[in-house]
């Protein structure tokens, strides 16, 4: 990734942690990542692009960790249950930023639609590699073969809840135990024991 647009992005999520969506005025973004606002804009549209950019970047952390450390678990239920209660963790700890995100990802903005299919595509990936329980994990996400078609099926069904239950959380509905709880009752009822 070039300089500069890792620079924006880094500058964001820092933004957003402190002050969540709001925070992140592009002026703001600009001035603090040491660059000119038409250099901003050039590579990004919108606050709700940037954002999604950043989440597309922490998504292919999460891949990159997962890769290294595949979920462990004797069943695939217990696997992927173990994929969303990490995913979790780590959304609920920077909760200022996660709602940036999610305010972000539910804009309804066509720009950044792009952005948001490759974070659900990695996601199908990895949520895949979890009900396998590949121990050798290679290509694309991890994936030996591409995900079949009710993999893909299962895995959107679960990105769907754990959306939703993300969101329920944003808005102070959920815990954090709740959604990890919510997303083993899914996990086992889709995937099996």
């Amino acid at each position: 990734m070039e300089e500069r647009a890792r620079r924006i992005m880094e500058t964001a999520v820092e933004l957003a942690e402190d002050g969540g969506f709001e925070a992140v005025r592009l002026r703001d973004v600009a001035d603090r990542a040491g660059v000119a606002l038409g250099t901003l804009y050039r590579r990004f549209r919108s606050k709700e692009d940037l954002l999604a950019a950043a989440l597309e970047r922490e998504s292919e952390e999460l891949e990159r960790r997962i890769l290294a450390r595949p979920p462990r678990g004797n069943t695939a239920a217990e696997r992927v249950t173990g994929f969303f209660a990490a995913g979790t963790r780590g959304l609920c700890r920077r909760p200022n930023l996660t709602r940036a995100f999610l305010r972000a990802m539910t804009s309804g903005d066509p720009a950044i639609a792009g952005r948001v299919s490759r974070f659900h595509d990695r996601m199908t990936g990895l949520i895949t590699l979890a009900i396998r329980g590949d121990e050798q994990p290679k290509g694309i996400a991890g994936l030996t073969e591409p995900p079949s078609e009710r993999e893909s099926t299962i895995a959107l069904l679960l990105e769907h809840i754990w959306f939703s239950c993300l969101v329920a959380w944003a808005s102070g509905l959920h815990s954090q135990a709740g959604i990890i709880e919510q997303m083993h009752d899914a996990s086992t009822m889709l995937v099996g024991d």
